[in-house]
Parts: structure tokens; sequence; C-alpha cells
């Protein structure tokens, strides 16, 4: 993985639990030589011991390989904190609705980023019934498209996959959708509010 936990971040989880690398080591059954390594960069602890070693520290693995705090405000499922990750190796789409840690293909990945659509990445909408019809003023070539389209709502998303020389094309309910995103493979994320949309 290109990003792991780090030995500072150990010592200094350890130093705020008032605990000796000797009794941190008894609690993870492994030898003080291995925190010491560890502490200093000379080796990383097994991933097995990803878990345990939390524990111990009082942190969640999540705090423990990203060196952050995370306050859990996010306990119910909260569709405002939606985030998108895409694997730039497989092209995988992983989604979550709040703080995480997501990896893919031995890479840590980082959440995306939306920004407002510009004049390259023109969203159409168009409202039918219970429908929204979304189409695209893009090139939908092999180097070049749209990977694909999320209609998110307070309660889920929907996420329809594009594809090389497909239709730049995708329907929604309109039922609860708030928010749609688009991905470009070369540009990146994008982000639209419908209800801005419609007043155009």
């Amino acid at each position: 993985m290109n990003k792991y936990v780090t030995g500072e971040i150990i010592k200094k989880l350890r130093e705020e639990c008032k605990l000796t690398q000797v009794q941190l080591a008894e609690k993870l059954n492994v030898s003080d030589k291995a925190v010491s390594k560890w502490e200093t960069g000379r080796g990383y602890p097994d991933i097995t011991l990803l878990e345990p070693l939390a524990e111990s520290l009082g942190v969640s693995v999540t705090e423990l390989i990203t060196g952050e705090s995370i306050s859990n405000t996010n306990k119910s499922f909260n569709m405002a904190r939606m985030k998108f990750y895409v694997c730039p190796v497989c092209g995988n789409v992983i989604t979550s609705s709040g703080e995480a840690v997501i990896s893919c293909c031995g890479l840590t990945l980082p959440a995306l980023e939306a920004e407002e659509a510009d004049d390259e990445h023109i969203m159409n909408l168009e409202k039918s019934e219970d429908e929204y019809y979304i189409t695209f003023d893009h090139e939908m070539s092999k180097s070049h498209y749209i990977s694909f389209v999320a209609g998110v709502k307070d309660d889920g998303y929907e996420l329809k996959k594009l594809y090389p020389e497909g239709p730049a094309e995708a329907r929604f309910k309109t039922s609860r959708t708030k928010y749609l995103y688009f991905y470009c493979n070369k540009h990146g994320l994008y982000k639209c509010h419908i209800r801005k949309m419609i007043k155009h």
C-alpha cells in the first residue's frame, strides 16, 4: 500500500496512552524490539496486528492509518457526506457515506473532490413524469469519456456506469434525488444541484 500506519503515529499514540514500548509489546504479544522498529521506521506492523494495535492505543483502525482523529458525526447514514473513490488501476468505483480508508489494487485511494460543472463538462437535464433524463455534451472516446453518473438522494443513491463509445446518457427517478455527480476520466468529479438546474 502507498499509505500505511507510521512509526511516528504509533509512538505519539503510545505516549498519549502512557504506555512503554514493553507494555505495548505485551498487549500485542510481540517483542519490544518489534515495537521499537515500528516507531523508528525500520519495520511495519503486520496487517493482522492493525486491529489489536488500534484497540491497544484507544483509536479506530481508520484513525491509526490516517493519523487523524475522526469524530463520528455520521452515526446515521447521511448522504450529504457522500464520497466517491475511483481506482486508477482497474477503474473500480467505490462510495462511502462518511470518513473511510478505501484501498483497491494495493493503493489507498483519496476521496475525489467534486467541482462545479464547467463549459467543457455540460450536463443536460430533462424532467419527464417521474424521471430525470441526463445527457452530456462530451466525447465518449476510448481515451476521454464520462465514466459514471450518480444520483444522490437523502436515503441512498443510484450509480449508472457509462462506457467509451457508448451513449452519454442516464435516467434517474425524480423522487428524493437532490444531487447529480458525474466523473470524467481525464478531469475528475463534477457535482450539480438538481434544484439549481431546474431553475435554469
